[in-house]
């Protein structure tokens, strides 16, 4: 399977991209800057490049089977800026696969019914920001035509794949606090290289 990896160098993104390439798949990474890339392979190539750039994007997808987004909202628009282009050229080079990386905070709410969970009145999120660039990402995604997933970890602290998390369609698993990058990544990868879970949000918890 060829893979176009975005968000490569972050914290999921890199765990990613071990996965894919000890399974031997092609992996072409579009990063904004190839030195901060310490994986080497004959699978592996890197475009320097900007995922808001559309030509870059379409570039990137050449000969590409599944997309993987681990991009995050890096305290601007990235991620809105970013989609219109990536569906347009998706569709354009006949690709439909997409798993991206959001937020749990756009998963539904089990207490106040009709609402998303950052809408809610009891949350502990001092800004909203990253969640609503989140929410008009997965917005963009639900209007297409592609077979998408969006991937919605809860709180993600640094650490190893364990296995033994939790998952729910478009809510989160009762009770969720925390699952590790390790295993979010772990999820990501799977979920990218199967049908699993086409057209909605995976809460993803311990």
């Amino acid at each position: 399977m060829h893979f176009l990896l975005l968000g490569a160098t972050g914290r999921v993104g890199t765990r990613v991209l071990e996965r894919a390439l000890a399974d031997n798949h092609k992996v072409t990474a579009l990063v904004r800057n190839p030195q901060k890339v310490n994986q080497h392979s004959e699978q592996l190539t890197l475009l320097q490049g900007d995922a808001c750039n559309p030509d870059d994007i379409h570039r990137a997808l050449a000969d590409v089977d599944v997309v993987i987004s681990c991009l995050n909202t890096d305290g601007g628009t990235v991620l809105t800026a970013s989609m219109p282009f990536l569906i347009e050229a998706m569709k354009a080079q006949g690709v439909s696969r997409i798993v991206t990386i959001g937020t749990a905070g756009i998963l539904q709410s089990i207490e106040h019914p009709g609402l998303l969970r950052y809408e809610t009145p009891d949350t502990r999120r001092s800004s909203t920001r990253a969640a609503e660039e989140h929410r008009k990402a997965w917005e963009l995604l639900q209007a297409s035509s592609l077979a998408w997933t969006v991937v919605c970890p809860t709180y993600l602290p640094d650490g190893e794949a364990l296995g033994t998390y939790r998952v729910a369609r478009d809510f989160l698993p009762e009770d969720g606090r925390s699952i590790s990058v390790g295993d979010t990544a772990a999820f990501t990868y799977n979920t990218a290289c199967s049908n699993e879970y086409v057209g909605c949000r995976v809460g993803l918890a311990y």
